[in-house]
Formats: structure tokens, C-alpha cells, sequence
């Protein structure tokens, strides 16, 4: 079903298949009233699928599902359909050395956070990490992580990375993913400085994401990949994520995408980026 040679050969991707697509105004709407049925059943029942994540987590489906929606007006259902098979693009990774830096900064991250913690007497356990457990909640987390990547980077990146370049468009999917992720903060209790700290952390990420996205040959699959370690680290921080302190980590992301951002020169962005946006594993 998501054969490149078909989708390619039969509906020819564009340059401009995603300010087609819509308007990335139009798809942060969309995905947001999508989100409302499922903030709605995070007020009624009073349920954390994992700690730390109410049952309006549930809406990871909804940015793929704006992608899906807006693509399949603009170009048909074959075209949309399609564009799924970026969640395995496998095949566009490139830089070795990138590509470790993708695999590993979440981990530097929060070990360097942990690190401070103990450094500042804080009294934490050891981390608690088995293979088996770890392994499956890598798999649910890159599951979920695929879901809304196919939308943030998959789908409205690419226009907002043209005019306003690798930070801006970080700033604005980090800004616009972080007011998505309030509700569910607050349904699970999180107080207004976890939530304002923790938010500086998660737009900070989203343009190292950016900047990793154009540094790896554009690839969904990375960077769900990197979404999805960033999450199996928080689950995997003493006791399940409840000693994990949103401002260290804020503080921590914050300086070492200072220092690669900053020192390392990004790809600028050409005509022929994002010619195959539907190319597949």
C-alpha cells in the first residue's frame, strides 16, 4: 500500500505539496478541535494510561490525523495515503554522525540532569532499567511518537522551515505543541511552574528537532525515533518520571541546543528539499 515506486510514479509529489496541503494555521486548528473529544474524556474519567499520562494522551493520533485530513482534500486518498509511508523513511537518514547525536542527546540529557540533581544533594534513587520493560515501552512510545511527528515534521514543517528558517520554525511547532500538551499537564496536576518550565524544555527540543530533521536527510522515522527516546528516558527517571525536574532538563536542553544550533552550520534549505515529501522506507 505505501509502495514508493507506485506512489511516486502515479501522484508525482511537489515542491509545494504542503502549503497545498493547507495553511499550517489550518492544520494547528485542526489538530487542536480534533483534540477536543479527547480532553473532554481526560475530565470524566479520572484514568492515567502510565503515570504521568491521563487518558487525553490519546490525542498523539490527532496531528497524523490533520495531516491526513488536509492531504487527502488537497490531493485525493491514494496521495494522503501515501504519505503515511513516511513513518518508515528509513532510507533518508544520512550523517552518521547526526544520526548518533539524534539516538543520543536524549540520553545525555537526562543523565546530565540526573547528575546535577545529585550534585545539588537531591535524594534520588537509582533508575530502575530492565530490557524487557524498556524495550516495550520503547515500542508503545514510538508508535505514539510516529503518530504526531507524521504531523509536526512530516506535514507542516517543511513551509514554516522555508520562510523562517530551521529556528523559527522550531519556535512555532514548539510553541503551538506545547499550548496542545496544557490540558492533559493540567488534567494530571501538574502546577503552573512544572508546566511553564517544562514547556521552555519542549520548544528548546523542537528546534534541536528541526535542526537534527534537516541535518539527517529529513526523515519522519528519526525523528519519531528521537520523540519516542525522549519519553522512554522521562518513564525510565527514578520511580517512573516522578523525580524527573523540569527545569533542569529545561536548562540542560536549552544549553546544548545553544551549542550545536549555534556552532555547527545547518543545511540551509533549497529547492530540491522536500521534493519527495511521500518517499518511502
Amino acid at each position: 500500500m505505501f509502495s514508493e515506486d507506485d506512489s511516486l510514479e502515479r501522484y508525482p509529489p511537489k515542491i509545494d505539496d504542503n502549503h497545498e496541503a493547507g495553511t499550517p494555521l489550518a492544520f494547528f486548528t485542526l489538530v487542536f478541535a480534533l483534540s477536543l473529544p479527547f480532553w473532554v474524556l481526560g475530565y470524566v474519567f479520572d484514568v492515567e494510561l502510565m503515570p504521568g499520562l491521563p487518558l487525553a494522551s490519546l490525542m498523539v493520533v490527532c496531528p497524523a490525523l490533520a495531516a491526513v485530513i488536509l492531504r487527502w482534500r488537497a490531493f485525493g486518498g491514494r496521495r494522503a495515503v501515501a504519505f503515511l509511508g513516511r513513518a518508515v523513511d528509513v532510507r533518508r537518514l544520512s550523517g552518521p554522525a547526526f544520526i548518533a547525536l539524534l539516538i543520543l542527546i536524549n540520553p545525555v540529557i537526562y543523565a546530565v540532569s540526573y547528575a546535577i540533581q545529585r550534585a545539588m544533594g537531591v535524594d534520588l534513587p537509582a533508575p530502575d532499567i530492565r530490557l524487557g520493560p524498556t524495550l516495550v515501552l520503547l515500542a508503545l512510545f514510538l508508535v505514539a511518537a510516529t503518530a504526531e511527528e507524521l504531523g509536526w515534521t512530516g506535514h507542516v514543517l517543511e513551509p514554516l522551515r522555508r520562510r523562517w528558517g530551521i529556528v523559527g520554525a522550531g519556535l512555532i511547532i514548539g510553541l503551538a505543541c506545547a499550548l496542545w500538551h496544557v490540558v492533559a499537564l493540567v488534567q494530571v496536576g501538574r502546577a503552573i511552574d512544572w508546566i511553564l518550565w517544562w514547556a521552555l524544555g519542549t520548544v528548546t527540543a523542537r528546534v534541536l528537532i528541526v535542526w537534527l530533521y534537516t541535518r539527517t536527510g529529513q526523515s519522519v522515522f528519526g525523528i519519531s525515533l528521537y520523540h519516542a527516546l525522549s519519553n522512554l528516558c522521562w518513564q525510565s527517571f527514578p520511580v517512573q518520571g516522578s523525580y524527573f525536574d523540569p527545569r533542569i532538563d529545561a536548562l540542560v536542553t536549552v544549553a546544548i541546543a545553544i551549542v550545536l544550533v549555534r556552532n555547527t552550520p545547518a543545511k540551509r534549505p533549497d529547492a530540491r528539499d522536500g521534493v519527495n515529501d511521500e518517499k518511502t522506507a
